[in-house]
């Protein structure tokens, strides 16, 4: 039961946040997406917050091994960040050498998360060379492989954990996967094959569901602490990534409205929480 709810939970998570990110892209959705980015956020924070850690915190571990976790995990993901950043940065002046073709694209984050920076706020990594489109292809696998343990960890933990964290993951997926969309559709010329290829790099995330169910299974003894690593991963990727980019002047109406979609987010954790508790 626990390894079906995995791989369903993977697979709506991995697949669906592609086709929400083709929807908000090249779809009626698209003026939708900076509300997606708070959505995101709030759903990444609630279910932090809300359930993952609380469900650490009633293991027989101290609180100091697991907020001491909590901050490794953070600064890992920070590190993993840096050290893509520094990775494209080499490539991009590689290729500028070369008299490479660039264009702009939505940063994609160490640990499965793209988002469009605002130059203003200093999150403008430069252009994303167009051939570079199997490269993204294969950082989206990786992304997305790791996006599968993070939930196989909750689902063993708590069916009801399970299915918030694949929530939260198709939610903050689905920036990232528009990032992928953008660049993989002026490499393929067509909507349809660059669809297709990052629905393929989605569906890795059932993979990666499966090598979770068996790990987390091998070292069930340590699974708080895969709990608190998720944690850490969904708190590293909004502080860092999603609500910064939110931080603009805006009209006061503009203000209150993304101030209303992550508020949403938590709701929705809140409520998926109630709903799959009640079954």
């Amino acid at each position: 039961m626990t390894l079906l709810a995995i791989l369903l939970g993977t697979l709506v998570a991995g697949i669906g946040s592609v086709w929400l990110a083709a929807a908000l892209s090249f779809g009626v959705l698209a003026r939708y997406t900076q509300h997606m980015l708070s959505l995101a956020a709030g759903a990444l924070l609630g279910t932090a917050f809300l359930h993952l850690l609380p469900e650490a915190f009633e293991s027989e571990f101290g609180a100091h091994e697991l907020f001491l976790t909590l901050l490794i995990g953070v600064v890992f993901f920070f590190l993993l960040d840096k050290a893509e950043l520094w990775h494209h940065g080499h490539e991009h002046h590689h290729e500028a050498a070369k008299g490479g073709h660039d264009h702009r694209h939505l940063h994609s984050h160490g640990h499965a998360h793209g988002h469009d920076h605002d130059p203003a706020h200093g999150h403008d990594h430069g252009a994303r060379p167009v051939s570079g489109g199997w490269s993204v292809l294969v950082g989206d696998s990786v992304h997305c492989f790791g996006d599968g343990i993070l939930i196989a960890s909750a689902f063993m933990a708590d069916l009801q954990l399970g299915f918030i964290a694949a929530l939260a993951v198709l939610a903050h997926e689905v920036p990232h996967h528009m990032g992928d969309l953008a660049v993989l559709r002026e490499s393929s010329g067509t909507r349809k094959a660059a669809l297709l290829k990052v629905t393929l790099a989605g569906a890795i995330t059932a993979l990666g569901g499966l090598v979770g169910w068996w790990l987390v299974d091998l070292l069930r003894d340590y699974l708080t602490f895969f709990l608190v690593v998720a944690s850490s991963s969904f708190i590293y990727v909004a502080l860092a990534d999603l609500i910064p980019q939110l931080q603009k002047r805006l009209a006061l109406r503009e203000t209150l409205t993304q101030i209303a979609w992550l508020m949403s987010g938590i709701v929705l954790v809140l409520l998926v929480g109630n709903l799959t508790h009640t079954h």
